[in-house]
């Protein structure tokens, strides 16, 4: 099996050719002409031709008479080959590795990235020169990074390196200057700055801070030891953290808006997903704030991490990481030293939980107990959270019980604002009529936030706002002294005095292997809004499993009893971060999975198909990645969904 490339390797990975394919451009050989109306067009062409492997680029210098070649790695996302080029007299002083150029290829002009400097090329073989300098491009460890990031989430590396690069071309960097060294400070009853220090003492810690503590003492403390990454969940959250910062810090960029002052090495950047990409070379040390949060894991493939690049990148640099969290994910556990605050410091961190058994009550009573009437005819603030979408999911005649199904598919149908049912699966509507009666008399059994609305409205007597992923919040929602939404709202709302979860058991017995410490992290982003327990908030959990480890976890303040409980139940079960797995789906996902099948690599499970989709399972991401490398690609499309967070 192929190992992970190292930091001082030029590697390129190729599926369906092997990993060595590198491509240098040659104008000796003709190819066939560009076809212009259908039609083959007179004249010659040059064809690319293979070379040996990409040497080191820190390899001895070349003779000063021979011409400087690098090596490219084109911007196209079909071509995962590197071509070799001669660097032009009068551009040379600009060409790095990393460097975005323009070059000739197959007859047109296409942007590439430097990926390594000095080649030794093909004896007697004559190049191509670069066509001319675009600008910056990222520097040289996060070109070694792309490459390992391409066989660790089984894609290409064209992707990544794009996302390492500017918006816009950047013809220069400003003048990096000395930054003061920001001073420290405690919040929220945590001595953030004596965990930051324990922290940055080891390769990869894990910082479980309660939701209401502040994490920019632990930020500051980060950047007084220099320019340091500092990753947050939204462009948002980013900006304003920021903006605090730089009363201590003048040198700060966040990015993408400020790459070339990350570019420059001097600031201290900060930003979303795709900072962990920022093109800051030295960092003094990685912060990953709410590790947890699911917005770091990229959706489109390839389908990495922002936590697991910004862990490898601390170690290829040899800084340490430190990964902030109130409900630590298991792999962020695995991957690093835990460090808590005292339990009293904890547990003043959480605010006061309040649990309703909803066993006993029957339909509306279940989703609006007496408690919950309560505080929304207080003069409270009350956000309800209900992470279902439109009017009804789920219905049933009043006459006979009859689930209302759809007459064409069977599938359930959900109710429209206007009253007409629709299938979700095939979209036929009909008038709300029971197919098995006639009765046009429909039962709730699984409101929707559209639906909830008039029901809130009518026990509090008072307007209800309506937030969702599609409405965002307005000036009459900043305003509500209640809010109805999924979790969504969650993220639009800055404080609120209290959150009441209408229907808990909807996120802790999800059929995701991740449900529990979802639901866990739903909770602590709601104590977030609502503050610490020393305050008058409050979250209220409606729910029929009193005692199951997150509610039990959310009141006593304790994350750990998530952790251990589901540490024990994936391993039991084989999912991650106990092994590691990948989906494959599309149309090629079977002639892919034939081949993963016919290397028969050992200890690599295959499940399914389900859904048209097959799991790939593997003791670790070393055997895994391997087996999906040496596997190909097949010419149909296909999804390699590597560590997917909901299966």
């Amino acid at each position: 099996m192929t190992p992970p490339p190292r930091p001082d390797e030029q590697t390129s990975f190729d599926f369906g050719e092997p990993a060595d394919a590198v491509v240098r451009a040659d104008p000796t050989v003709d190819r066939p002409p560009p076809r212009r109306g259908g039609r083959r067009a007179s004249g010659t062409v040059r064809r690319a031709r293979p070379a040996p492997p990409p040497e080191n680029a820190d390899a001895a210098p070349v003779d000063a008479a021979a011409p400087r070649v690098v090596r490219v790695r084109p911007d196209i996302a079909g071509v995962d080959k590197l071509f070799d080029y001669v660097v032009p007299a009068e551009i040379g002083h600009e060409v790095r590795v990393g460097t975005l150029v323009r070059i000739e290829l197959a007859n047109r002009r296409v942007g590439a990235w430097v990926v390594a400097d000095g080649v030794e090329p093909l004896p007697g073989m004559v190049l191509q020169p670069l066509a001319k300098v675009t600008g910056w491009g990222p520097p040289a460890e996060l070109v070694d990074l792309a490459d390992w990031a391409a066989w660790r989430w089984a894609g290409r590396a064209v992707s990544l390196l794009r996302t390492a690069s500017p918006d816009s071309a950047v013809r220069g960097i400003p003048r990096p200057h000395a930054v003061p060294v920001a001073a420290v400070t405690t919040a929220a009853g945590v001595d953030v700055g004596e965990l930051a220090a324990e922290a940055f003492e080891r390769p990869v810690s894990v910082v479980r801070l309660p939701p209401a503590a502040d994490p920019y003492p632990l930020v500051a403390a980060a950047a007084g030891r220099g320019p340091a990454l500092v990753l947050v969940p939204s462009v948002r959250a980013a900006r304003h953290l920021a903006a605090r910062l730089r009363r201590a810090l003048p040198a700060v960029a966040v990015v993408p808006r400020d790459w070339a002052a990350a570019r420059a090495g001097a600031a201290t950047v900060l930003g979303a997903r795709a900072a962990a990409w920022a093109p800051l070379a030295a960092p003094s040390c990685v912060v990953v704030l709410d590790e947890h949060d699911e917005a770091y894991q990229q959706e489109q493939a390839p389908t990495w991490h922002a936590r697991d690049v910004a862990i490898e990148r601390a170690r290829r640099a040899g800084v340490p990481c430190v990964l902030v969290s109130p409900t630590p994910s298991l792999e962020a556990l695995a991957a690093g030293t835990l460090l808590t605050p005292s339990r009293t410091a904890e547990r003043a961190g959480w605010p006061r939980v309040e649990v309703i058994d909803t066993r006993d009550l029957s339909g509306s009573t279940a989703r609006y107990s007496s408690r919950l009437v309560e505080l929304l005819r207080s003069d409270a603030s009350v956000l309800c959270v209900l992470n279902r979408k439109g009017r009804s999911r789920l219905l049933a005649c009043a006459a006979c019980g009859e689930v209302a199904t759809c007459e064409r598919c069977e599938a359930a149908v959900v109710q429209h604002p206007d009253g007409h049912l629709e299938c979700r699966r095939c979209g036929a509507g009909r008038p709300q009529i029971c197919l098995r009666c006639g009765g046009t008399r429909m039962k709730n059994l699984r409101a929707g936030v559209a639906r909830a609305r008039e029901e809130l409205e009518a026990l509090a007597l008072r307007p209800v706002v309506e937030l969702s992923a599609d409405v965002e919040i307005g000036p009459q929602g900043a305003g509500a002294g209640i809010v109805v939404g999924t979790e969504a709202a969650l993220h639009q709302l800055d404080r609120i005095d209290v959150v009441a979860f209408l229907d808990l058991d909807q996120e802790l017995l999800a059929p995701r292997y991740r449900a529990a410490e979802q639901a866990l992290a739903l909770i602590a982003r709601a104590a977030r809004l609502v503050g610490g327990r020393n305050g008058a908030g409050r979250v209220l959990l409606q729910t029929r499993v009193p005692d199951h480890e997150v509610v039990r976890a959310a009141v006593l303040a304790d994350p750990g009893r998530v952790a251990s409980a589901e540490a024990t139940r994936r391993a039991a079960l084989g999912y991650p971060p106990a092994t590691a797995m990948a989906v494959v789906s599309g149309p090629g996902a079977p002639e892919m999975v034939q081949a993963l099948r016919d290397a028969a690599v050992d200890e690599v499970e295959l499940l399914g198909p389900a859904d048209d989709r097959w799991l790939v399972r593997a003791p670790d991401h070393r055997r895994l990645c391997d087996a999906l490398a040496a596997a190909g690609r097949p010419a149909a499309r296909v999804r390699v969904e590597v560590d997917p967070l909901r299966i």
